[in-house]
């Protein structure tokens, strides 16, 4: 067995990842709220106001990385589902659907905070340009896979189904990030570059990437917790659930 995959199998064993996930919860919802607190500190008290947009422009700083985190859940749903799919392997089915609710929920960020800056940016809340657009499509791509997930009453038959449906709305996400290079669009182009230098001021720049680094630490946290639940649910009449909440009902019972 090819040495990746035989790593994914044995990390992939229910109690052996729902072991991990509670250990590695705490920290990083700790290191998450740590973050972004001093991301937000910075960049709504230290941080200039922009010479043009003024105060307004702050709220990029819960804007640019939500709409970071939901091109970056979506392309993590999508790889679990071809992992699930290809190597059968379950962890990835449970990761890539319980990844889904908490993508949507950041692209319902996006497009809310997108439009409360549009208004005094553009003059209106809302503008159907390109960039904007296919993120209201991604929107609907994830709504897409969470109902039809649901829709199936056999968890593993509706995570394939809801999986396939998921890599065939990856097509969208270079529509999303390159939209503003290939259309005439009123949503402005990167000034955050991985590549290449930013046009954004420093002073700027870390609060935005440390608010980038807690939007990603809070993702793993809420996907360590969601994944867990689903596996206890799923799982409710295995033995290893009973042994893993049999101290807890011990403690629990009378004297």
């Amino acid at each position: 067995m090819n040495p990746l995959v035989k790593w994914f199998h044995r990390f992939g064993s229910p109690p052996t990842f729902y072991r991990w996930a509670g250990r590695a919860q705490p920290w990083l919802r700790g290191a998450a709220l740590l973050f972004g607190a001093v991301g937000l500190y910075f960049g709504l008290v230290v941080a200039p106001a922009d010479y043009l947009q003024g105060e307004s422009v702050r709220i990029l700083y819960i804007h640019v990385p939500s709409a970071w985190m939901s091109l970056f859940i979506y392309l993590f749903v999508a790889a679990n589902a071809f992992i699930a799919l290809v190597w059968r392997i379950r962890i990835s089915e449970v990761l890539s659907m319980a990844a889904a609710p908490v993508g949507a929920m950041f692209t319902a960020v996006t497009l809310a905070t997108g439009s409360l800056w549009g208004r005094p940016t553009w003059g209106t809340y809302w503008q159907w340009d390109a960039r904007l657009t296919s993120e209201l499509v991604l929107l609907f791509l994830y709504v897409g896979v969470i109902a039809l997930f649901h829709a199936i009453e056999d968890r593993r038959r509706a995570a394939r189904a809801a999986g396939l449906l998921a890599l065939v709305g990856v097509v969208n996400l270079p529509i999303i990030h390159y939209s503003v290079r290939w259309w005439s669009t009123l949503h402005q182009g990167e000034s955050v570059k991985l590549f290449g230098e930013s046009s954004m001021h420093e002073s700027m720049l870390w609060p935005l990437l440390m608010m980038a680094l807690a939007t990603k630490l809070w993702f793993f946290a809420s996907l360590a917790s969601r994944a867990q639940l689903a596996l206890l649910e799923a799982d409710s009449d295995k033995s290893w659930v009973r042994d893993m909440l049999q101290p807890s009902v011990t403690q629990a019972a009378p004297a």
